[in-house]
């Protein structure tokens, strides 16, 4: 799926306004028509990355969503935001310094080989044991892994012991990203 760019602003903006409307406890007019934009109502996962001075602030996702597309992103951005188990909710103070990085999910197919596996392209979905982790496309670029780190890296998020991968094929399914952020949308 292609975005122009004016629906990648739209969702940026949707992210950043529905974070301005729980953190300053205000009510926040979208301005946009979403009608002419039928990407944004799309309905498929996505998953939105807050981070500060290029460290990870927060990131909540949906891997599948019967949504609309900009609705699935507010209510992550809302997650990222003040949810994400790992960090403290986002204050006031934080706010001006927040970058956002919005993911739109491909629909994820069974991989057969971790031959499949291309670094940069492909995220993984692994279902072991009852439990289930994910790790975005860009992961291992953002931290310098090759692909036997990224698959221990799925196996520890998993909560599996990080070699079993190793031992047998895993249930890992493979999907693409969309991914953009504010930084890149500025003018």
């Amino acid at each position: 799926m292609e975005f122009s760019l004016e629906e990648k602003k739209i969702l940026i903006r949707l992210a950043r306004l529905r974070i301005e409307e729980k953190l300053f406890d205000i009510e926040k007019v979208d301005e946009f028509d979403i009608e002419k934009y039928p990407n944004v109502k799309s309905k498929c996962g996505a998953f939105v990355t807050l981070t500060m001075n290029g460290e990870l602030r927060g990131c909540i996702g949906y891997i599948t969503s019967d949504d609309p597309l900009h609705q699935t992103i507010q209510e992550a951005a809302e997650h990222a935001a003040f949810e994400d188990p790992r960090f403290y909710p986002l204050t006031e103070e934080e706010y001006n310094n927040v970058e956002i990085e919005i993911s739109v999910l491909s629909e994820a197919f069974p991989m057969k080989s971790y031959d499949e596996i291309e670094l940069g392209k492909h995220g993984l979905i692994l279902e072991e044991n009852g439990r289930r982790g994910l790790l975005l496309p860009q992961v291992p670029v953002e931290h310098g892994m090759d692909k036997e780190q990224f698959l221990n890296a799925i196996c520890r998020k998993t909560g599996v012991p990080q070699d079993l991968w190793r031992k047998k094929l895993l249930n890992i399914s493979l999907f693409t990203a969309l991914v953009f952020c504010e930084k890149d949308l500025e003018e």
